[in-house]
């Protein structure tokens, strides 16, 4: 049903909020680190209208059940487990933060995939929170709003998630990979024109999630800070890659070990990454995102044998690098390769899947995209 439909006048604006796919830089975010997304061209949008009586009126056009409804001085985290706790949750820390939200109408619906490791809630988040910063004169920043919406995850809907996915939904710029420094949420445009150097980036979604991927990412996070503790830092971001050796042999636990080691040489692995696209040779960081597989796979222990079977039919197709992205367990891999070869790394990955007996992937092109914007 149309906004009109459900609510019987037209809305007073539409906005966009984009989808992420991370380029380098995984499980870092939570530890001060350093990450380098960039925003895919599918959207979440919000059409949006204020409210005065304290009424939230939210409606989802790609799942089934028709308007929820809820009133902005009820709302409690942890309360609403579906998928309303998104948008509501933004409400919420938009109202904790002292912001004069006093109810709206929402119509929402995304073509971002979910279930793929792409950041769909985020774009969720973010677009109900640009929407309601422009109609309620906010004066937030992108920064600003990604904190809001990380809230919103963190603390409404209980989600540990660092401030990455949701940085990169609201700031991300067309045409460019985002560097961000995930401890001063400071941001660096960085230009990333693959087709200027006739290259491809391929996002390949397994279409599979591991249940062993639930409370993972929680479990992950609590070894990072047990590393820190122990090694006497506030995060893991404060291990200088040259001080790793050092500092793995003061680590007795093995998985806690791993952890550090992917952490501390994924931060280094952006530092080169940025340097690369600096220096204008997008092409030379395919490598580095090969390594930076084997980390999560070995290190870290979040990858799965269809995110091992991308990367590896990739590179053997012919790509120039691939990895794992996201949280992992399932989910998506991206995948560098020159344009005349696109096709033939597509076609050597869903062979490959085929032979293993697995579920066809989606693959698509991920073309560095604008963050959140208004549309109309």
């Amino acid at each position: 049903m149309s906004f009109e439909e459900l609510y019987g006048a037209a809305p007073e604006g539409t906005w966009a909020a984009p989808g992420r796919v991370n380029l380098i830089g995984e499980y870092t975010d939570f530890n001060d680190g350093f990450v380098m997304p960039l925003a895919l061209p599918h959207t979440a949008v919000a059409q949006v209208s204020r409210r005065t009586d304290g009424v939230l009126r939210l409606y989802s056009a790609d799942i089934e059940g028709g308007v929820v409804q809820l009133r902005t001085d009820e709302l409690e985290p942890l309360t609403n487990t579906s998928w309303a706790a998104y948008p509501a949750g933004v409400v919420w820390a938009l109202r904790e933060a002292g912001h004069p939200v006093t109810g709206a109408d929402i119509h929402l619906n995304s073509t971002v995939p979910t279930g793929a490791g792409l950041s769909s809630s985020a774009a969720l988040e973010v677009v109900t929170a640009l929407a309601l910063n422009d109609l309620y004169g906010l004066g937030l920043d992108c920064n600003q709003l990604a904190l809001i919406a990380q809230r919103a995850e963190n603390d409404f809907v209980g989600v540990p998630c660092g401030v990455m996915d949701q940085t990169a939904s609201a700031c991300c710029a067309e045409g460019h990979a985002l560097h961000l420094d995930c401890r001063d949420h400071s941001i660096r445009q960085v230009p990333f024109d693959l087709a200027a150097q006739g290259l491809r980036l391929l996002v390949v979604d397994t279409r599979v999630k591991h249940a062993l991927g639930d409370g993972a990412y929680a479990e992950r996070r609590a070894g990072c800070e047990e590393g820190a503790r122990i090694l006497g830092v506030p995060a893991l971001r404060d291990v200088a890659y040259e001080q790793l050796p050092d500092a793995l042999a003061r680590l007795t636990d093995p998985k806690v070990r791993g952890y550090v080691r992917h952490v501390v040489s994924d931060n280094h692995r952006v530092a080169r990454t940025v340097a690369l696209l600096d220096a204008g040779d997008i092409r030379g960081i395919g490598p580095i995102l090969t390594d930076g597989h084997t980390s999560l796979r070995d290190d870290l222990l979040v990858s799965c044998e269809e995110l091992d079977l991308v990367v590896a039919a990739a590179n053997a197709g012919g790509a120039l690098g691939a990895r794992m992205t996201g949280g992992g367990f399932g989910g998506s891999a991206v995948v560098l390769v020159d344009e005349v070869h696109a096709d033939a790394v597509a076609k050597a990955v869903t062979e490959a899947f085929a032979g293993a007996g697995y579920t066809a992937p989606r693959i698509f092109p991920a073309t560095a995209s604008a963050g959140a914007r208004r549309v109309a």
